[in-house]
């Protein structure tokens, strides 16, 4: 009987030491979560398999773009979609009005279709604040959005906001230093002891997430076309081309159509 009790402690020991590897991969995923920024449905289906991102992010000028109604029938049904998809872990769509109590309205109804997937975007402005603040309360995520200024980052940690979206390349286009003002964010967030993540955005290119990223910040949504940048390396294509046509030559063509 001693022998079997030690057997089943070592058992279990071995098994919370060394857990499964298909429950461990996520984990080497770290903390950061990346999104996908487009409405176009085509894109989502082109880009989930990649593996890399978190969930997907819209707007009122996003669902423009690719021709969708910005209502809320049509929100919903595009939510439903998103999150139908693998590799779609949360869907971020944007509540709409001039006060606060029509944005909570809609934002209610939005995030009715799954409160633990579905983040809600209102502008970080008074009445936008406002809304998320009885969001919150309803126990509704948010995300702070059109941030323009790092001390916009002590309204969104203050009132317990999940994300808080600066607008990268349009800060700078506005003649801000848009890099300084993403980090300053991330500080003052520190510095609040607050876990709000800031999802930096409009974003122009890989180079400009990198060096974020090397300072530290983690929570990025960028287009397709950024997406498909990352995998623009011309020294990387080629030595992938070298060892297709080495594996060529070497006979592996004969296994190509072998069944999964």
């Amino acid at each position: 009987m001693k022998n079997s009790s030690l057997l089943a402690s070592l058992a279990a020991l071995i098994a919370t030491s060394f857990p499964p590897f298909a429950s461990s991969f996520a984990s080497f995923r770290g903390t950061n979560r990346l999104f996908l920024d487009t409405a176009v449905e085509s894109e989502w289906k082109s880009l989930l398999p990649l593996g890399i991102f978190h969930g997907i992010t819209t707007n009122p000028t996003l669902l423009e773009r690719a021709g969708h109604e910005c209502t809320i029938e049509s929100v919903q049904s595009l939510t439903k979609h998103a999150l139908g998809l693998p590799g779609c872990d949360e869907f971020m769509c944007q509540a709409w009005g001039s006060s606060a109590d029509e944005m909570y309205a809609i934002g209610m109804k939005l995030s009715a279709i799954d409160r633990d997937r579905v983040v809600i975007k209102v502008p970080v402005t008074f009445e936008g604040s406002k809304a998320a603040s009885k969001m919150i309360d309803s126990n509704v995520r948010v995300c702070l959005t059109a941030c323009y200024s790092s001390d916009q980052a002590i309204v969104a940690a203050g009132l317990g906001a999940e994300y808080l979206a600066p607008y990268l390349g349009r800060m700078t286009d506005a003649g801000k230093d848009g890099m300084e003002e993403c980090k300053r964010m991330q500080d003052i967030a520190n510095g609040m002891g607050s876990p709000t993540r800031i999802l930096v955005a409009s974003i122009r290119d890989v180079k400009s997430m990198g060096d974020l990223m090397s300072h530290g910040m983690d929570t990025f949504t960028f287009s397709p076309d950024v997406a498909r940048a990352l995998f623009d390396e011309e020294l990387t294509k080629t030595a992938a081309d070298d060892f297709e046509k080495a594996a060529m030559r070497g006979g592996a063509e004969r296994h190509l159509a072998l069944p999964l």
